[in-house]
């Protein structure tokens, strides 16, 4: 789950991460009224949206050539900025084409900014740890230093026994061209935000930038959190600040029926049980030629509501033009996976190919159920005669 960043600065603060004072409005009086209670002479707004890059972003139908996020000198500008962000449509490299529409902004004080660094928090797979990760080039995508110059991003992963010692933020620190007091603001710093990520549950814990100010404090000036979807039952709190306007409704009404599904870019929408199974299910739709329009996992206890509703999501996306069933009957029974396909391509007028690979428990019944439905569903004997029949048909039917 993902929240916005004058959320994420708040939860972080009361651990002890230092961040500017601010405050969130919804109209441009607000704004101003928050800017007025802040003090000046420097304000900054800010955008509000699930992305990043929102500096760098643009405004539909806005030539000014200003981005999401703005330095004022007058509470008269943070106003007519306000007045700028609410309500249009900010599009950032993380957003696509389309945009979010702003719908509340967050007015911070500003401060002297000496250098900006990048501290990063997430769990590295590989070593079954939390590793921090640190970079002199803050303000950047961390994506695009990787890329072009990996020797500057600093890694440090971190014993769960152990945890994080001062010694870990020294090395950082060391690496990152700090000194005198801005070692110990920056050991301080990094123990705080390594108390929250493991006490919280994130997933994600990012600041970009992270500044070192003409006092030698460090402040975190932006704040992306990310939280462990399956631990929120233990952070009512942190469930509350979801904001589901910022999120896509397909994937919003599949958690709803427990369902794991994900937005992709692609023109073959899949319905698959089981992570790896659907992970492999989408590669070979690629070495096909073709692309996946989502990531579906309707799990192992599925019921014939749960594939048919499954199905419509699929079907919601406009950019499909095929679809693939990929199903192993293990705990999901291949006879309630044919029912939920048959009803649901009956109730929505299916007008696109569809490929259906059956194999497990009960598979015969399935195959029977879905022969016998009158519907043109193409039946495949394994999972790469599926890829090559649906790319085909989808070729095909174009």
């Amino acid at each position: 789950m993902n929240i916005h960043e004058y959320q994420g600065k708040q939860v972080l603060a009361k651990y002890g991460v230092a961040v500017l004072k601010g405050g969130v409005a919804y109209t441009p009086d607000e704004a101003i009224q928050v800017a007025k209670d802040l003090g000046g002479p420097v304000w900054v707004v800010k955008s509000q949206i699930h992305a990043g890059g929102r500096g760098k972003g643009s405004f539909k139908g806005d030539t000014s050539g200003k981005g999401g996020v703005r330095v004022v000198k007058s509470v008269e500008e943070v106003g007519a900025a306000a007045d700028a962000m609410l309500g249009k449509v900010l599009v950032t490299v993380q957003t696509g084409e389309q945009g979010k529409e702003v719908k509340r902004i967050y007015v911070e004080q500003g401060c002297d900014i000496r250098r900006e660094l990048y501290l990063g928090l997430l769990i590295d797979r590989s070593t079954s740890r939390v590793t921090i990760m640190a970079s002199t080039e803050g303000g950047m995508e961390i994506e695009e230093v990787a890329h072009k110059s990996p020797e500057k991003i600093l890694k440090v992963a971190i014993d769960p026994v152990q945890g994080f010692q001062q010694y870990h933020g020294r090395q950082l620190a060391f690496g990152l061209g700090l000194t005198g007091k801005q070692v110990g603001a920056a050991v301080k710093f990094m123990g705080a935000l390594y108390k929250a990520f493991m006490d919280l549950d994130c997933s994600i814990v990012e600041i970009n930038p992270l500044v070192v100010t003409g006092d030698d404090q460090l402040i975190a000036l932006d704040a992306k959190v990310n939280f462990d979807d399956n631990a929120l039952f233990r952070h009512k709190d942190i469930e509350e600040m979801r904001d589901e306007s910022e999120e896509d409704p397909a994937e919003l009404e599949a958690a709803r029926h427990s369902l794991n599904y994900i937005k992709l870019d692609g023109s073959i929408g899949c319905m698959v049980n089981g992570a790896g199974l659907a992970m492999a299910t989408m590669d070979i739709i690629k070495l096909y030629g073709a692309s996946p329009a989502n990531f579906l996992d309707v799990g192992g206890g599925a019921t014939k509501e749960r594939v048919t509703t499954a199905f419509k999501l699929i079907l919601s996306d406009p950019n499909v033009e095929g679809i693939l069933v990929n199903i192993f009957g293990g705990i999901m029974r291949c006879d309630v996976i044919a029912e939920g396909v048959v009803a649901a391509a009956r109730e929505v007028s299916l007008n696109v190919p569809l490929v259906v690979r059956l194999e497990g428990t009960n598979v015969e019944l399935g195959k029977k159920i879905m022969a016998q439905s009158g519907l043109p569903i193409i039946a495949a004997d394994n999972l790469a005669d599926a890829a090559e029949k649906v790319v085909k048909a989808v070729k095909e039917a174009a």
